[in-house]
């Protein structure tokens, strides 16, 4: 396989994990663009690179910032704006994670937390539903500590983390 093969095979895998992480196929594309980039890319290179509007491509590049896995570049002399990805793969993984609770599982854990919370009234439905989501409400905080603990530690996080949790 030549380079341009692999790395469009490359991207479009990649656009279409982006699901799994919580993003869509063009955000998911444009990362993985910038991660196998050498140098910054100008919008206009994004565009001319994945054949997408350029409303599609601000707006992707947005998120992505918000995300924190994507930064402008300022190149002196150069009117553009420039942009470049998180190159590090266990920092990457890291920034994703922590993101992916503060939009995700955070939510879930207050609403949890509201409705586990309710009145009890002393009927077997109610009582059932305090206690599975109690107990619901226990185990996400449980796996967001877990994940917020392994996501603290910066360096080589994820084989660090995963072999504590072996032993």
């Amino acid at each position: 396989m030549k380079y341009e093969e692999a790395k469009i095979k490359f991207i479009s895998t990649w656009g279409s994990l982006g699901s799994l992480w919580g993003i869509n196929k063009a955000m998911a594309q444009i990362q993985a663009l910038l991660f196998i980039s050498t140098k910054p890319l100008s919008m206009e290179e994004i565009m001319k690179e994945l054949q997408i509007s350029r409303g599609n491509t601000s707006m992707n590049l947005r998120q992505l910032i918000d995300w924190g896995i994507v930064t402008k570049e300022i190149i002196p002399g150069e009117r553009r704006e420039y942009f470049q990805t998180e190159k590090d793969v266990q920092e990457l993984a890291r920034v994703i994670a922590k993101e992916r609770s503060r939009r995700e599982i955070q939510p879930v854990i207050k609403i949890l937390k509201d409705v586990s919370s309710i009145e009890d009234d002393g009927t077997e439905k109610t009582n059932e539903l305090i206690k599975q989501t109690k107990a619901l409400h226990e185990l996400t905080e449980t796996a967001d500590a877990m994940i917020n603990k392994m996501v603290n530690h910066k360096q080589n996080w994820v084989t660090k983390s995963i072999l504590k949790l072996i032993k």
